[in-house]
């Protein structure tokens, strides 16, 4: 890549914009440069900082890329955004980023990764988690890999790109429109699966917790269902608090941002990696809390959640005014 990633973010500008359903924009971004990026790895995301020049926003959006599989690779990554309801960072985007707009990214990172070689693979996507399947997809037919694909939503013109994904797949997809065929049947989904087959799935945390169970119930390792959650840091009823930390000092964390976003604005040294809820690297000893911890991430157990000793500060949050923290 050269030049373009020394360090951690890039400056880039959004390149295109289109609309794919009423709630969901899908958005180009290049390198401000004119540096072509290079093609992500399906599966990826990247960090996006915007709103600023401090980046108050900072979320995270699985790279798409190219819409069909003949066309190898872009100059720029493509990301699709929902508005959420009062989400902040997903509405500051719908309503100020045009062509033209300056943001910041990151190189892409990528903890939903494909295995390779596998009998079978099984795509399942709800609604926006279609992001990375489609990248998954398209990368499975260019390996020439056994693959099936699962894509709900509530009905087929608020599903980004359907056409594009049936165009690609096929026979190999269904898609499933819960408004006229009710929720999704996950046991029979995974009863019709090939011996072997791995699962990847993508969408509301309801979705991914159905899909999990009802790997359970089938007897599936679970090292056989990998998912990866949209947004898990970030509630429309989020409300903000301060951090209090051992010399004293308040920090407050706005409703719209995180913990770790909130220390690294005001100067202080942080360590994470994956800002997802997922590595643990960010987990952070808690003093007090005023409130209820709200853990929202993967990496502590129930019972670690159940102590309260510790927090990752990535993406949990408190129903409080404050959380004091050993930092």
């Amino acid at each position: 890549m050269g030049e373009v990633m020394q360090d951690k973010y890039l400056d880039a500008v959004i390149v295109g914009r289109r609309h794919l359903t009423d709630r969901i924009s899908e958005f180009l971004i290049g390198a401000a440069n004119g540096v072509a990026l290079p093609l992500a790895e399906a599966g990826s995301h990247v960090e996006m900082r915007f709103g600023g020049a401090q980046g108050r926003f900072l979320r995270h959006y699985s790279v798409v890329g190219p819409l069909s599989p003949d066309q190898p690779s872009e100059p720029f990554w493509r990301i699709a955004v929902q508005r959420e309801d009062r989400a902040r960072g997903s509405a500051f985007i719908h309503d100020n980023l045009i062509v033209g707009s300056q943001v910041r990214v990151s190189r892409p990172l990528n903890a939903f990764r494909l295995s390779r070689h596998r009998p079978h693979h099984l795509l399942v996507a709800g609604g926006i988690g279609i992001t990375p399947i489609f990248a998954m997809a398209r990368s499975l037919l260019t390996r020439h890999e056994n693959f099936s694909a699962f894509y709900a939503g509530m009905d087929r013109a608020a599903m980004a790109y359907a056409d594009e994904l049936e165009a690609l797949c096929g026979n190999r997809l269904t898609l499933h429109e819960s408004r006229t065929a009710g929720l999704p049947d996950l046991d029979r989904l995974l009863a019709a699966q090939p011996q072997g087959t791995q699962a990847y799935v993508c969408g509301p945390p309801a979705m991914i917790d159905a899909l999990v169970a009802a790997a359970a119930r089938r007897g599936w390792d679970p090292a056989r269902i990998r998912f990866e959650v949209f947004n898990a840091a970030h509630k429309p009823e989020d409300t903000a608090f301060d951090v209090k930390l051992k010399d004293g000092a308040t920090i407050p964390v706005g409703a719209g941002t995180t913990i770790l976003d909130a220390l690294e604005a005001a100067g202080l040294e942080t360590f994470a990696d994956c800002r997802r809820g997922e590595c643990g690297l960010c987990t952070t000893d808690v003093i007090g809390c005023d409130g209820v911890l709200d853990h929202r991430d993967h990496f502590f157990s129930d019972a670690d959640h159940e102590a309260g000793r510790q927090v990752t500060i990535c993406c949990s949050r408190i129903t409080g005014r404050v959380l004091e923290l050993d930092i």
